[in-house]
């Protein structure tokens, strides 16, 4: 396994040869692309549930971007258009896209990769209230494993990701009203696969779910701690630990 932190500068096309996809980062644009058409699942804005595409492709922006009257899914189909990533899965992100991070496992005979953008301003507890007023902040991840899957290996696949998604963000105690935070109200998981007759299981104890939640929680995990590093010490009251 190895994990990778990638940051890159407007204007930089970094190709990754260990991944089964390439990346590119020309803000405000990160896009990984795959030679070939995979198999897609994820709650995208723009394209939620199973799709096909070569292509996933992040929009950075700022709180500015998104004022009350801005139909998100509108901005996001729109600017992707514009850019010529209209046939991608979209993902939005606050993040500065710079700071995304790569992780890779195997386990068996398989191998899986996940790119992921990390941020935590507007963190909550899953099973807490909503939000009245949030930050924005999210954690966007690709999860693209090397088998076929079937449609549920796939919907099993989505929900590794999301364990070792918790479970990374979990490990790092940052903390709301005294809790750790489990998620932010506006991640969003896409995974991925090569078309073909697919593997019937991909659950915590299949060499599948085993890459592909240790590629998941690498990768969150080191981008959690980048963001950590970056936050703690203007982190709000209510977010200290214990309080």
């Amino acid at each position: 396994m190895q994990e990778l932190f990638l940051p890159t500068h407007a204007g930089d096309v970094r190709s990754n040869r260990m991944a089964s996809f390439s990346i590119s980062c020309v803000g405000p644009f990160l896009v990984a692309e795959f030679v070939d058409s995979q198999v897609m699942l994820s709650w995208s804005l723009t394209r939620p549930g199973f799709t096909r595409s070569c292509k996933v492709a992040w929009l950075e922006v700022r709180n500015d971007d998104l004022a009350i009257d801005v139909d998100p899914t509108l901005l996001l189909e729109a600017r992707m258009a514009a850019a010529g990533h209209g046939d991608a899965v979209h993902l939005m992100t606050s993040r500065d896209i710079r700071h995304h991070h790569l992780a890779e496992a195997g386990s068996g005979l398989v191998k899986a990769a996940c790119l992921a953008t990390v941020g935590l301003g507007n963190a909550g507890r899953v099973g807490a209230g909503p939000a009245t007023t949030s930050p924005l902040g999210t954690i966007n991840l690709l999860v693209h494993v090397d088998r076929p899957l079937s449609p549920g290996a796939m919907i099993e696949a989505i929900s590794i990701a999301t364990q070792a998604r918790t479970a990374a963000i979990i490990d790092l105690d940052w903390r709301l009203d005294g809790r750790p935070v489990t998620g932010t109200g506006t991640d969003c998981i896409v995974v991925a696969a090569p078309h073909g007759e697919g593997e019937q299981f991909a659950g915590l104890h299949t060499d599948i779910g085993a890459a592909l939640g240790r590629a998941a929680y690498d990768a969150v995990h080191e981008g959690g701690l980048v963001w950590v590093g970056e936050h703690v010490d203007r982190r709000p009251q209510s977010l200290a630990t214990g309080s």
